[in-house]
Order: structure tokens, then sequence, then C-alpha cells
């Protein structure tokens, strides 16, 4: 009676079977032949104009296998490549792992992939759209921990798989989604992308670029870190000179310090080439890791010894080529949001390396708010528990308007397609790789799942006792305090974005507490301002950096 009622084609098949006397035992195992055909068309029907794109690489990319990932992305607009579309906010996009694939091998991207911002296929609208591939290589680190991973080698593009140096990618295609002709689209990322030019060396800007040692022995690859130096006015006419420095630090890079640049009518070269303006010398770092664009410029288990190639190879190196004070009075401190955390990082963690910070709206200071998440009190990082409701944690947000631009998951929704084991190059993920311990198979271990949100508490305690900023303060203030006198300065919105604000509230209500002795630095607000916010032009916070080097050594 079922076979009949749902599959009307096989009532004639079944009652022959009966009427030739079938023997009894065997109808349950024809009764479930039929079912599993039945449903296998339903599945079909159901799936049917759904997208599969079958994505490929010639051997001109490689003659060898590669392992990697494969993304789709999906555009209402060619204007720009659909590949320079993804982002935060960008396009839709999917991706996929995968391992040995050797050239002219397919990888499927289906209505089985998970995609940002629209996790399913068939929540796409119906409707013509374009199509790029992009195919990211993944490099075999064979790390000295013992642990063997693959992850992507930055090419001094700062870990962006959208443009770096051999990476592939195919030509962009128009093609129906959602719709009948739209099933079984091939791709073939065919085009590499090339190296990266490094700007030439001017008057004003000179570049550096080293292999560390102590960073290659540990990823068991070559890494390369460097520098763009800003050179004051009057540098080469004054041979015998030398010149206190101020480390700006940043995401990856290449462009000068403060965003320097060659035209006359630029507010900021206006200054700094003027008769009487403070002389310095400014270096912005880049010291990318496979695990993102910046590697936070500390020692860590799971991106290796950052903080000591800085302050051993290439600080070193740099005072060695330039004309620096290679003094810890004469390195003064600055930098936002990644950077605001480094500055105010390195300074606590080297107290004696670095002269000061002025730290602009940093990274969680504190980890009772970690983008909204309070990685001690909440159980889940996607959403806050109260006694008879859940709400969405938010993760971004509207810095006019209050309004929620993203919430925890989405966010992290994207950093999974982006990449899987943390290979994201997004900022979660780095957090987790700076802050956070090695896992079982290599990667660190993540203090959330990226799929249900459970927090770890393991995890949360070992991010509070190596890098929590205010915990470690608070912990070791009568050892470090006395050399940080004066030193921290810390400016932020009170409207950031991400709610960075509350890391450096928390920060604010411990240090200025403490004595004996006290901190002596300062905490500076914009009332209405959100993330990006400083009180200075650059000139001006220049202008106070150099007056505090006058008031603490008056023989400069």
């Amino acid at each position: 009676m079922l076979v009949k009622l749902l599959i009307p084609k096989y009532h004639h098949l079944i009652t022959f079977l009966k009427i030739n006397d079938m023997k009894p035992k065997l109808l349950p195992l024809i009764y479930l032949f039929l079912l599993s055909g039945f449903y296998n068309a339903l599945g079909q029907q159901i799936t049917k104009g759904l997208p599969r794109f079958e994505i490929s690489f010639p051997a001109s990319v490689s003659e060898k296998p590669l392992t990697g990932r494969m993304f789709l992305i999906i555009t209402k607009t060619d204007s720009i490549e659909p590949r320079l579309q993804v982002g935060r906010y960008g396009t839709q996009f999917f991706g996929v792992d995968f391992e040995n694939l050797k050239p002219g091998q397919s990888v499927t991207i289906s209505a089985s992939t998970l995609g940002y911002p629209v996790n399913a296929f068939n929540d796409i609208a119906p409707g013509n759209y374009y199509v790029q591939a992009v195919l990211c290589k993944y490099t075999e680190f064979k790390r000295s921990d013992g642990h063997t991973l693959w992850m992507h080698m930055d090419q001094w593009e700062g870990q962006d798989w959208r443009s770096s140096p051999g990476n592939a990618y195919s030509k962009v295609q128009k093609v129906g989604i959602n719709e009948t002709d739209s099933y079984g689209v091939a791709l073939t990322a065919d085009k590499v992308i090339p190296p990266i030019e490094v700007p030439a060396d001017t008057k004003w800007v000179k570049h550096i670029k080293i292999r560390s040692e102590l960073l290659s022995k540990f990823w068991g690859q070559s890494i390369y870190i460097g520098a763009t130096i800003l050179l004051p006015n009057g540098y080469d006419e004054n041979p015998g000179k030398h010149y206190p420095t101020i480390y700006q630090e940043s995401h990856f890079s290449l462009n000068a310090p403060f965003r320097f640049n060659d035209d006359p009518e630029n507010s900021f070269y206006k200054d700094w080439t003027s008769d009487g303006f403070p002389e310095f010398i400014a270096v912005t770092l880049q010291h990318p890791t496979p695990y993102f664009d910046d590697s936070y410029a500390v020692n860590t288990v799971n991106n290796g010894p950052y903080g000591d190639a800085i302050q051993q190879e290439l600080i070193p190196e740099i005072e060695k080529q330039y004309r620096c004070i290679p003094e810890g009075w004469a390195r003064l401190l600055t930098g936002g949001s990644t950077g605001g955390w480094e500055s105010f990082a390195v300074q606590v963690f080297y107290p004696d390396f670095y002269g000061g910070t002025w730290s602009l709206y940093p990274d969680p200071l504190d980890f009772r708010n970690v983008e909204g998440i309070n990685i001690y009190a909440d159980k889940n990082a996607f959403y806050k528990e109260h006694e008879w409701y859940k709400v969405p944690t938010i993760n971004t947000r509207d810095r006019v308007t209050g309004e929620a631009r993203l919430t925890s998951q989405q966010r992290n929704t994207m950093e999974l397609v982006n990449g899987t084991k943390g290979r994201s190059g997004g900022q979660l993920d780095i957090w987790s790789a700076v802050f956070g311990p090695v896992g079982d198979d290599g990667y660190f271990k993540p203090l959330f799942d990226k799929s249900t949100g459970v927090i770890d508490p393991s995890v949360a305690q070992y991010w509070k006792e190596n890098f929590d900023l205010r915990y470690y303060l608070e912990k070791n203030w009568t050892t470090v305090g006395p050399k940080l006198v004066g030193k921290l300065n810390v400016f932020c919105g009170r409207n950031d974005d991400f709610f960075l604000n509350f890391g450096v509230y928390y920060m604010e209500d411990f240090l200025t507490k403490t004595t004996n002795p006290n901190y002596a630095g300062s905490f500076t607000y914009g009332e209405r301002g959100g993330h990006g916010w400083q009180p200075y032009s650059d000139g001006q916070l220049i202008r106070v950096m150099d007056a505090y080097l006058k008031k603490t050594h008056p023989s400069l």
C-alpha cells in the first residue's frame, strides 16, 4: 500500500510479483529497493537547478599536486573583479579544502558547501550573477615543536588569499544561480597572481627585509620580517647625528610610517620636511605569519618567537643601518587597533627596551570583552544567556547609530568560510593563535567552536594567564610597574565599532588606582568616537611624543 501511494508507477510491478507467487520473505527487500529509488528520485528533484561548480587548475599553474583551499565568489557586478569584492561586509563566497589535487582534477563546490554571508546556495535569490574561482596554495610547515601544518605562506602581501602571489584565479563568468542552466559549471583557475612590487627607496623612505633565523627554525620554512623607514629632515646633511625612533605598529603594509608620501601638498609631508619639526626616525614593521598579516609582535606557542625576532634581529639591523639611538628611552611606540594592542603589549612585556607608548583604539586589553564576548563569564560566544532568554552577541556596531552590523556568529562563519583550522587570516583566528595554546593537531586550540559557539573554559584560562594585559599588570605591578611610570598612554573612542573601548575602561580602572608607583600615564576618550578615533593629527602626536622625550631627557 505504501509503494502504491508514494510511487504509483511501481504498483503494477508489485502486483506482477505477487501474481507470480514471489516468495513472501523477498518482498520486504524489494519494497526497500523501490523506496530507495523513490528517495533518490526525490532528492534529485529537490536539488534540480542548484549549482554545482567544478573547479580545477592546469599544469601551467603547477605540475605537482597542490594542497590548499578553493574559493568561489558570486557577485552582482563585475565592475571590480569578484575576488576583490570579498570582505567583512562583502559579496557572497564559498570555500572548500583540498589535498593533493592534481592538475586537471576538480574540486566541487555545491549545495552542501558552507558560504557567507548567505550560508546555503538554495537561499541565494534566483538570477544571473558573475562568478570567479580562486585557488589558495598551502605550504607544508614542519615546526620545531614536532607538529606538521598545512597553511598559506605569506608572499609579502599581508596574508590575503585574494591577492597573494602564486595563488591562481579563473576568468569571470556570468551564470544563472538556482536556475536549471546553472547546474554543472566548470571553472579553471589558470591565471597566476604576480609577485608584489616593493616600492623603490627614496630620499625619505627606505626598506629592509631579512630572513629571521629564529622564526625560520620554528616554522621549518624561511620566514621573513622587515621594515619601512622614514628618515627625518636633515638626515643626509648631518651624517654624525643620531635620532630617537618611533615604531608605528599596524597591520601589514609597505607604506611609509604615518602614510607619508612625496606629495608636497600632503599636510604630513609639509610637517615632516619642515624646519623645526621634531626629528625622529619613524619605522613601520612587517611581520606576517602563516596565520595572519601580523604576528602581534610577541612570543607565542602557535606563531613562534616573533617578539624575540623583532627585538633581537630586526630592530638591531635597523639601528645598524640607520643612525637610531640604540637605547630604550629613545625607542617610542604608537599604533592603532592591532597596532594599538601591540604597542601597549610590547611596552609592558619589554619595559626596558621601549621608552613609552601612545596606543590608539587597541584590541582587547582585558578579555572580559573580546568583540562582545566575555570569555570568562559567557558559556557561548554566539549569544548572551539570561534567566529566561538568550540574545545574540553583537560583534560589530555602527559607530553613529549603535545598530548591529554583524553578530558574533556571522563574523565567525565568515572566518570559517575563509579557512578551517584557524587558517582564515581573520581577526578572531589570530587572537586564538596568539593568545591560546596549541591543539592536539598542531593548529591552535580554539577558544570556542566556530560552528556551535561553545566556549572552552580551559582555553579561556590560558588566555588569561598569558595575554590578558590588565590581569598581567595587576599580577606583576610591584616588579614591572616601576619600569612603566609615565610610559602608558591610551586613546579610544567610546563608540568603538568592535566594543574595544570596554577593554580600555578595564585597564584604566586598574591603572588609575595603582600606587607604589602610580602609573602616571593617561587615558583619553572621544565621547562619540568610533574605531579609528584619535585626538591628534599625526604631526601633533609626534610633537606630543617629542615633548615627553624633552621632559624625561632634557639633554636630548
